[in-house]
């Protein structure tokens, strides 16, 4: 198997606490990795680097994605390139649909327009492939938040994920949605997405 990402030598100092020093990480295409640790242990930290929150000038040390060393600033810079995070804290905006969430940022457009019948067939299309039976026209907040959890992973897909990240994905879900979601890893193997899961 292949690395589809290399974190080398990685070193990041806050003032007066050095959180990772000289940290190495890889994962192998196609594997559902586990990182696993204390809270402090700098798992997030490590995270933020590899997702563009902290910028290059901000850590020493390299990320080899595919072979190439990366240089992100943003994490559109890393979206770009195929790197989703979902953090513990869902990034959904609850008036919204289903579909105007899958969508929000980079938005179906056809002649300057945004195309909602194309977006809710898109939507309807993500939301089978995570195993999600909803309306795409619902609001986010009348659902529970392991179905949130699954509309931010239909999000991801939607914007051609190859690495997901989903930081502490159980800790707020019951026994029967971390099942179906460890299970949708699996699934999401066979659509060459490679996982990291973060837990403590």
């Amino acid at each position: 198997m292949t690395h589809i990402l290399e974190m080398n030598n990685i070193i990041k100092d806050f003032p007066g606490v050095r959180a990772l020093d000289h940290v190495n990480f890889n994962v192998e295409s196609g594997e559902i990795h586990c990182l696993v640790g204390e809270n402090g242990a700098g798992k997030s930290t490590l995270m933020k680097i590899l997702s563009g929150v902290y910028k290059t000038k901000e850590y020493e040390g390299d990320i080899v994605l595919n072979g190439e060393i990366q240089n992100f600033n943003s994490i559109r810079d890393s979206e770009s390139k195929g790197i989703a995070i979902i953090h513990q804290e869902l990034a959904l905006i609850p008036e919204l649909s289903v579909y105007e969430n899958v969508f929000l940022g980079h938005e179906i457009k056809k002649g300057g327009f945004i195309d909602w019948n194309e977006t809710i067939l898109q939507c309807k299309k993500y939301l089978e492939m995570v195993n999600l039976v909803v309306e795409p026209e619902q609001k986010v907040k009348n659902l529970g938040v392991g179905k949130q959890q699954l509309i931010e992973i239909a999000k991801a897909l939607s914007k051609d994920v190859k690495l997901l990240i989903l930081d502490e994905p159980t800790a707020a879900l019951n026994e029967d949605e971390s099942k179906n979601l460890l299970n949708l890893l699996v699934d999401l193997k066979k659509h060459n997405v490679t996982s990291i899961m973060i837990s403590h």
